[in-house]
């Protein structure tokens, strides 16, 4: 796994990807909500990448991209914050996407 250095949209755009996967299903609300806070042309890039990754590499990049890059200064409640409006975009949040919202909280923090 090549390490990246992704500007903040890079990395919510994949993040976002990660948690609405999580549940092996991407609505297209929630597709909808990913491309009203990065653009196309983002959200493509990052998508061509998401899917030619496992889960180990997406989580380790996530992890990586967030302990290596300040986007956050150590707050992470806007990343955690999209991550429950994009969740919440088809009108639930379901009990695996809820899973991992939890545990990037634990792994991130």
């Amino acid at each position: 796994m090549e390490s990246k250095h992704w500007t903040k949209n890079e990395l919510v755009a994949y993040t976002l990807m990660y948690v609405a996967h999580s549940d092996l299903q991407s609505t297209k609300e929630e597709q909808d909500y990913m491309l009203s806070r990065v653009n196309a042309e983002t959200f493509k890039d990052i998508k061509k990448e998401f899917d030619a990754d496992n889960d180990y590499q997406s989580i380790n990049k996530i992890v990586d991209a967030v302990k290596s890059e300040k986007y956050y200064n150590d707050d992470l409640s806007e990343l955690f914050a999209d991550i429950k409006l994009m969740a919440f975009a088809d009108g639930s949040f379901d009990q695996m996407e809820l899973a991992i919202y939890n545990q990037l909280k634990k792994i991130l923090k």
